[in-house]
């Protein structure tokens, strides 16, 4: 490919640049009804976006001395965080547009955030990392406090603004001492200083371990996870539902780049660090949320410990591992936003529910709802032969593979811990005497519910989509290996 159509695949980039600075100024020039048009505008730009990805697969190019990296990677995950935020945008008019917050940069703020992530899944450098990193960071700091009039809203974004400033310092600190020690802020040129020096390059590896728990705290893995329950439960439940899925994506594609582009040979240091953040996750995953009576805030650990479960994926550093790292994170994003329509739908009378107790007897006065959460919840738990069963399935493999057979057991023995609270949610549902009907289910939740739950129901019919996207993928990134 020639050098001006390797550029071309940066269509996608500069679509969303700018439609996002259009839909900006049509935000600020229309008044009434602006909101509406920018929230349809955004759903279009996204999947013209999507549409650019799918048609340029297998396309692979390096762009700007090598700081863009263009591959059937990065091209996955970009798919995965467009589709959370295409769903988050499609399901939150109806609760934006009741709770007073239907407003245009509501839209522009997630897209923004959405070329943030999608800058972060192609670095291929340090400064492009960095840059791709806070976009999406500042805009999710603003939406996180989006309800200005609640105090929760406002407490969640400071909190989230507040410790994200301190992650990014610590990130800013490891990449300086990387840039120190090797001279470079290109992954390919560091990989060749940390194979020369390797374990030798004191100063190499601890700026990795900054740079690691920089990136720990964008995925909310223990223990840099402590922002995560009070901002779940304080922002807008839609926004609740983007962070749950989009930014922890592009933070686990990031971090498989950094590790397996930058520093392959360092596999022995880097592989302890994500061994311990993994086992920590899973069971704080598995025994915080035991306790919880808010539904968002159960989602909240729920979702720390499957960052936990995918990150067994990363530790395996194998082809395999990273095969089911992204299997992992395609499934989790079905379950969660599915999960969160139903959570959106808990509302009677334009006040939202947000108390597990609220969903008592379901089954008597929606049950195809309540049928469709029991899956999800089910699926969540990983019990077969539902797809979030499989997406354990394929990292616990991985594990085995590269003998962590330690690491897959406390797994496993975390997932039947965390069994119990998803099947409390179940039996709450079912067995218990029924509350006062929720108010009818808007149709995007309906839709959003229904294809999450019906993927992960019959996913096992054909799961060989997914698994040969998610090999080529990780060839992508592993030519090697």
């Amino acid at each position: 490919m020639s050098q001006l159509g390797e550029y071309a695949l940066l269509l996608p980039e500069v679509i969303m640049v700018v439609g996002v600075l259009i839909l900006l100024l049509v935000g600020a020039f229309q008044d009434k009804g602006g909101a509406k048009l920018v929230w349809g505008l955004s759903l279009v730009l996204i999947l013209a976006v999507i549409g650019f990805l799918v048609k340029d697969w297998g396309a692979n190019a390096i762009l700007f001395h090598g700081s863009f990296v263009i591959d059937d990677f990065a091209r996955m995950l970009k798919i995965l965080v467009l589709v959370g935020g295409f769903a988050t945008l499609y399901m939150s008019v109806t609760y934006l547009s009741e709770t007073g917050l239907f407003k245009p940069e509501y839209s522009t703020l997630i897209l923004f955030s959405l070329l943030g992530m999608m800058v972060m899944i192609s670095a291929g450098d340090l400064i492009a990392l960095y840059l791709g990193l806070e976009l999406q960071s500042l805009s999710l700091y603003v939406i996180a406090s989006f309800q200005r009039d609640s105090v929760r809203s406002s407490e969640a974004g400071m909190k989230y603004f507040v410790l994200g400033a301190l992650s990014s310092g610590m990130l800013l600190y490891g990449s300086s001492m990387i840039y120190g020690f090797t001279g470079s802020i290109y992954f390919d040129q560091i990989a060749k200083v940390s194979l020369t020096e390797g374990a030798a390059n004191i100063g190499l590896i601890i700026g990795l371990v900054f740079m690691l728990a920089g990136l720990a705290f964008k995925i909310s893995a223990v223990p840099f996870h402590m922002w995560t329950p009070d901002v779940y439960e304080g922002a807008p439940t839609p926004v609740t539902a983007f962070f749950a899925a989009c930014p922890k994506i592009a933070a686990m594609g990031l971090m498989l780049r950094l590790i397996y582009s930058g520093f392959p040979d360092l596999n022995t240091q880097w592989q302890q660090i994500i061994v311990f953040i993994s086992i920590a996750s899973m069971a704080l995953g598995a025994f915080g949320a035991i306790g919880q009576t808010n539904i968002k805030r159960l989602m909240a650990y729920s979702s720390i410990g499957h960052m936990g479960f995918a990150l067994v994926g990363l530790a395996a550093g194998n082809r395999e591992g990273v095969e089911g790292v992204l299997i992992y994170l395609s499934i989790y994003l079905v379950m969660t936003l599915g999960t969160f329509a139903l959570i959106l739908a808990m509302r009677r009378d334009e006040e939202a529910f947000e108390n597990i107790d609220n969903l008592r007897g379901l089954s008597q006065t929606n049950l195809p709802a309540a049928f469709m959460l029991a899956v999800l919840m089910f699926s969540l738990a990983g019990i077969p032969p539902l797809a979030g069963f499989f997406a354990k399935f394929y990292v616990f493999v991985a594990a085995v593979k590269a003998d962590m057979f330690i690491l897959a057991v406390i797994g496993v023995l975390a997932s039947v811990v965390g069994a119990f609270y998803y099947l409390r949610i179940i039996k709450i549902m079912f067995f218990d005497e029924p509350k006062e009907e929720f108010t009818e289910m808007p149709s995007q939740l309906k839709m959003v519910l229904g294809l999450s739950g019906l993927f992960v129901l019959f996913y096992i019919i054909y799961p060989s989509p997914l698994i040969d996207v998610a090999k080529v993928a990780a060839k992508a990134l592993l030519p090697t290996i």
